[in-house]
């Protein structure tokens, strides 16, 4: 699947007014002490212009990871660090490998809602320098894993579902721990920090058939918020 294909089939959702979604406690839930979900609370629409722009200079791409494989789902970062990854390790450079240029610079808006979302979770002064943007097409997934490339684990993680639903596995603080399933729609932002910081977490294999997801289309982008310097 291409980049095109991928950004001109996600329709968005319908328009949200971020500060009634943001502050709103129905759409809050605290799922553990360093865990918050918080419902339809992304400007999708917008957000989507604004990925459009980003992959239009740093194109989505199938990374390697260290072992040899091609992972399934498509990645490009902004900010002024991204997370990459090959034969060598993974890692954050302040260049896309592929071209040799800084990367995409981070949208305010993405900077400041991030850094709103995370102090609504309990973590102020958040100021994120690195956003992945993972595109899933239909089969795509994500094992669990932990993030921990950052230099600061005392740093939250904001992540923002765009498109299609999908499961979210979220995990303990080893691999072996049972994982709750969590079923994250567009707009959808969930954030992790504190005791939580390094809990595994990945995406089930989203659909190949049929899926739809609340933008109706098979296809969902998530964004994920670091601050990896």
């Amino acid at each position: 699947m291409t980049d095109a294909t991928m950004r001109h089939n996600l329709t968005p959702t319908h328009p949200l007014n971020l500060q009634s979604n943001l502050f709103d406690e129905a759409g809050t839930q605290r799922l553990s002490e360093g865990v918050v979900l918080l419902r339809s609370a992304a400007p999708t629409a917008d957000w989507m212009s604004e990925i459009d722009r980003i992959t239009a200079q740093a194109a989505l791409r199938h990374l390697v990871v260290p072992g040899g494989k091609t992972m399934s789902v498509a990645m490009t970062n902004c900010g002024a660090l991204g997370w990459v990854s090959d034969a060598s390790g993974y890692r954050y450079a302040d260049r896309d490998p592929l071209t040799g240029l800084a990367w995409p610079q981070m949208p305010d808006s993405f900077a400041r809602m991030a850094a709103q979302w995370a102090a609504l979770a309990g973590f102020s002064g958040f100021a994120p320098d690195a956003c992945l943007i993972n595109g899933y097409g239909p089969g795509a997934r994500m094992g669990l894993h932990q993030n921990r490339d950052e230099k600061d684990f005392g740093q939250p993680i904001v992540s923002v579902s765009l498109g299609a639903s999908a499961i979210f596995l979220l995990g303990g603080l080893t691999r072996s721990a049972a994982s709750q399933k969590l079923a994250l729609h567009s707009g959808d932002v969930l954030i992790w920090g504190g005791p939580d910081r390094l809990r595994f977490h990945g995406v089930q294999r989203l659909a190949t058939q049929g899926a739809s997801g609340h933008a109706g289309t098979g296809i969902r982008y998530n964004l994920t918020f670091r601050k990896a310097g």
